[in-house]
């Protein structure tokens, strides 16, 4: 983990430069695809929603959350990244759903910067670190 800076300008401009998004989106997708079937199924996604405990923790402490509760958000998430609802995810669902979440987070953020603990290997983090290249060139 790290601290960064970052403004909407840094996750727009990342999702907008297809190479890179594209490349970070197929080695991650490959990377959740653990049968490699090319889809990924809802267990698959799951393991994903899991690892991030964005639901059982509070600003880094663990928090005790309904089990039913979860349930029914990570469905939801999996419906939201399930466009034709044929109860898998291909690569070009988990692009597009990818995509438009981060867009969202971009807008949320807004113009001015904001600092964030960031994952190694998070979407944001790549963002990040694009921007970063960028600037140093």
């Amino acid at each position: 983990m790290s601290v960064e800076v970052l403004d909407s300008a840094t996750i727009v401009n990342f999702v907008e430069d297809e190479e890179a998004f594209n490349v970070l989106i197929r080695d991650r997708f490959a990377h959740l695809d653990t049968n490699h079937d090319g889809l990924l199924s809802y267990a698959e996604l799951l393991e994903e929603f899991q690892s991030l405990r964005v639901f059982e923790t509070h600003f880094g402490i663990d928090v005790i959350t309904d089990p039913k509760e979860l349930a029914h958000v990570y469905n939801s998430l999996f419906i939201q990244f399930d466009h034709d609802s044929n109860g898998t995810v291909d690569l070009e669902e988990f692009k597009a759903e990818t995509k438009s979440m981060m867009l969202a987070m971009a807008n949320g953020i807004g113009f001015l910067p904001v600092q964030m603990v960031l994952e190694e290997g998070s979407f944001l983090k790549k963002a990040v670190e694009r921007e970063s290249t960028k600037l140093a060139a």
